[in-house]
């Protein structure tokens, strides 16, 4: 978890992103980072039960209910939800998973990657991706 190689690799193979937890509202984090994320080339697929539309795309009520295939699961939800999400994640067949900044489940995560998820956790998906575009810029 949370290996600098990894996280260069879900950077760099992700294209389509499932955002648990987002919010219609600008000023959350869920918001704010999905919307960087799609302004550099990553689709956005909003998740949440009580939203129609987020980012101009639509929004479903589970990971479940996504009728195409996405790379990875980026979560905003408490730590207490995730081991519903890393069984949801599985069954997607999603090869990625990502807990934002401040979330944590290590029986969810150790799950996760015996069923052969690469997982980032307590980081945020934005600041990684400043990092690792600064990182290539460099070479």
């Amino acid at each position: 978890m949370n290996e600098p190689e990894a996280i260069d690799e879900i950077l760099e193979k992700t294209k389509i992103i499932a955002v648990v937890g987002i919010s219609n509202k600008p000023e959350r984090p869920s918001h704010g980072v999905s919307t960087q994320m799609q302004r550099r080339g990553y689709r956005i697929v909003p998740v949440n039960p009580v939203l129609k539309e987020v980012l101009g795309e639509v929004c479903y009520s589970s990971l479940l209910e996504i009728p195409f295939p996405v790379d990875l699961v980026n979560v905003f939800r408490a730590a207490e939800f995730v081991p519903k999400i890393v069984e949801d994640t599985i069954a997607i067949g999603a090869k990625y998973l990502w807990l934002q900044e401040g979330i944590v489940h290590p029986a969810a995560i150790a799950h996760a990657e015996a069923n052969g998820i690469k997982v980032v956790a307590d980081r945020c998906m934005y600041k990684e991706h400043l990092r690792w575009t600064a990182d290539k810029r460099s070479l």
